[in-house]
């Protein structure tokens, strides 16, 4: 039985928090959560033909990102939020969409 990723992928926030639930077939389901003021990068790849694009959320508490597949349940709104606290401004999401592949990054000055 093929299933996709929104039916197992999901992602939601609070004013203060971004939680994700995963719960891919065949494989033990797991949560987390990270949060608004500790991210210190947000990078977006446009995925090709068959690939969905990924939001990768960088902060300082781990070196490695959140990866967020674009098909999960409220990953457009996540972007949405990203963007309405300048995290990553939609001018830059559009140019990301349309890079064919490419890593779009913005880093986030906390000083």
């Amino acid at each position: 039985m093929y299933t996709i990723v929104v039916d197992w992928y999901k992602v939601a926030f609070d004013e203060m928090t971004v939680y994700r639930h995963v719960a891919p077939p065949s494989m033990e389901a797991w949560s987390d959560e990270f949060h608004w003021h500790d991210i210190i990068r947000i990078c977006y790849q446009a995925g090709d033909f068959l690939e969905p694009d990924e939001v990768f959320v960088f902060t300082n508490q781990r070196p490695e990102s959140y990866q967020i597949p674009m098909e999960a349940t409220g990953a457009s709104e996540l972007m949405g939020e990203l963007s309405r606290r300048g995290l990553f401004p939609l001018e830059m999401l559009l140019e990301a969409m349309q890079s064919q592949g490419e890593l779009v990054c913005k880093t986030i000055n906390r000083g």
